[in-house]
């Protein structure tokens, strides 16, 4: 079993589904979770190709987020589209990454996705919230590499 696999159990991944819904319920941005051993590229840059790669950059507000994981490489990135960096400050995604970096300092890898899912989807609502004619554009799965 590789270390991916180990990363989460399945019930573990169905979780976070669970937390993307909800967390999506609110807001009309979407978020993708993806998860892998290692990257040769500097992780922000993998994170911006898986980003192309699920096709993230083709919702209607361009308002996507990814949370990328490297496993073997214990890096995250928090990914996000133009539409979301054109109305936020700098400084937007710090609540989201310190949610997950103070789970994952602990071992709790579940708990950190879920608490930069549920973090992600707050901080989206304020400028994206949802609206009545929103659609679910992306899938909730966690993809894998």
């Amino acid at each position: 079993m590789s270390r991916v696999e180990k990363f989460l159990s399945e019930e573990e991944e169905q979780e976070i589904v669970q937390a993307i819904i909800k967390a999506e319920r609110n807001t009309s941005g979407e978020i993708r979770v993806h998860i892998e051993a290692h990257t040769r590229l500097e992780h922000f840059d993998r994170a911006k190709e898986v980003f192309h790669l699920l096709k993230m950059d083709n919702t209607k507000d361009e308002n996507g987020v990814l949370i990328y994981v490297a496993v073997n490489d214990r890096k995250f990135v928090i990914y996000g589209d133009k539409g979301i960096d054109e109305v936020t400050p700098e400084d937007f995604w710090e609540t989201t990454r310190n949610a997950i970096q103070a789970q994952f300092k602990t071992g709790n890898y579940k708990g950190g996705v879920i608490d930069g899912v549920i973090a992600s989807g707050q901080a989206l609502e304020k400028h994206f919230p949802w609206k009545h004619d929103d659609t679910n554009e992306l899938s909730n799965e966690v993809s894998k590499g």
